[in-house]
């Protein structure tokens, strides 16, 4: 079978695809500098798979490493892009670091790309490049709003540079994933989200709370123009995003893109408010969780959830797993987590 690259292949959507793209016959490399990841992550998708995939620790700003690394690897046919920094609020604070790490590592891949006879490329894109939409649900041709971090704006220029690239060198053909709100673990709890400190994310917060570790979780406004004054998202299953980028790649890998670059929104196309998520806990769960309502995060916008009509209809993918089995994921995976 085809030999596909994942960088940041131990992170928490990256081993999911890992695990997704192994079960399906693909010989995986996994790069990953394990700044915000663990090399325990890779015990675990051999537990699952029952496969060993090839790991080289590597860090992407070394562009000599990357030369190298493609010359012992000439035979790879696909890359799924996922090595990136991806704290909003850290990234206002160190926009250099978030520009060197997400967009020269990204410039770096694609230059060893065009060298190859072919290459299929899977971009790890965001819904933040939307923004907050003027019309929902969101489709692919809603416009992209200026982005409200350094973030934001790497996903926004790196789906640039790929397009650019794309259109002068035909022998790349890439898609950009652009995902709601990854949240769950795998049902095996082998691997799952693993926060390096306090949680950015709110489903991690929310098991965290739960098993202890935090006392409270903070919901952020209560007066939103919603049906319970919080904010809206799209909550997809890790493990249904996962296998959106095996889909996606066949695609590529099977010529049977319309276009050289294309771009998917990734997600069910539902949107749930912060404390239906809460409930959702509560009810797998049979916790009570403590929270507490607080003032507006700045930088929160309203309401985001997908039209997934375009991935459901062109790449023949849908989500199959509910928030609720997301949830119970979730907290089975903290579970474990927390008795190793």
């Amino acid at each position: 079978m085809d030999k596909i690259l994942v960088t940041g292949g131990l992170g928490f959507i990256g081993s999911h695809t890992v695990v997704e793209l192994q079960n399906e016959g693909f010989e995986v490399v996994i790069i990953d500098n394990l700044s915000n990841s663990s090399i325990e992550v890779l015990d675990g998708i051999i537990a699952i798979t029952g496969k060993t995939p090839i790991f080289e620790k590597l860090d992407l700003k070394d562009k000599d490493k990357v030369e190298t690394f493609f010359k012992k690897h000439n035979d790879i046919k696909g890359v799924i892009h996922f090595a990136a920094s991806k704290a909003v609020g850290e990234s206002v604070k160190e926009p250099l670091m978030y520009y060197e790490n997400n967009i020269g590592t990204l410039v770096y891949i694609l230059k060893e790309l065009k060298k190859l006879p072919s290459a299929s490329f899977i971009f790890s894109s965001s819904c933040t490049v939307y923004g907050q939409a003027d019309e929902l649900p969101i489709t692919e041709n809603a416009p992209v709003k200026q982005a409200e971090s350094p973030y934001g704006n790497t996903k926004q220029i790196g789906e640039e540079i790929i397009q650019d690239t794309c259109k002068v060198t035909p022998n790349i053909k890439a898609i950009a994933l652009r995902y709601f709100n990854p949240v769950g673990a795998h049902e095996s709890t082998k691997i799952g989200e693993l926060p390096i400190g306090v949680p950015q994310n709110l489903v991690p917060f929310i098991t965290q709370t739960a098993i202890g570790l935090r006392e409270k979780l903070s919901v952020f406004g209560d007066d939103y123009p919603t049906p319970d004054g919080t904010c809206i998202r799209d909550y997809i299953h890790v493990v249904d995003l996962a296998k959106a980028h095996v889909v996606a790649l066949d695609r590529l890998l099977k010529n049977k893109n319309k276009a050289n670059y294309e771009t998917f929104n990734l997600g069910t196309g539902k949107g749930s408010s912060v404390l239906e998520v809460v409930n959702s806990f509560e009810k797998v769960s049979g916790k009570k969780l403590n929270y507490k309502i607080v003032g507006r995060r700045e930088g929160d916008i309203i309401s985001a959830f997908a039209d997934t009509d375009k991935a459901n209809n062109e790449l023949g993918w849908k989500t199959k797993l509910t928030l609720d089995d997301a949830m119970l994921s979730a907290w089975n995976w903290e579970q474990k987590v927390r008795e190793k």
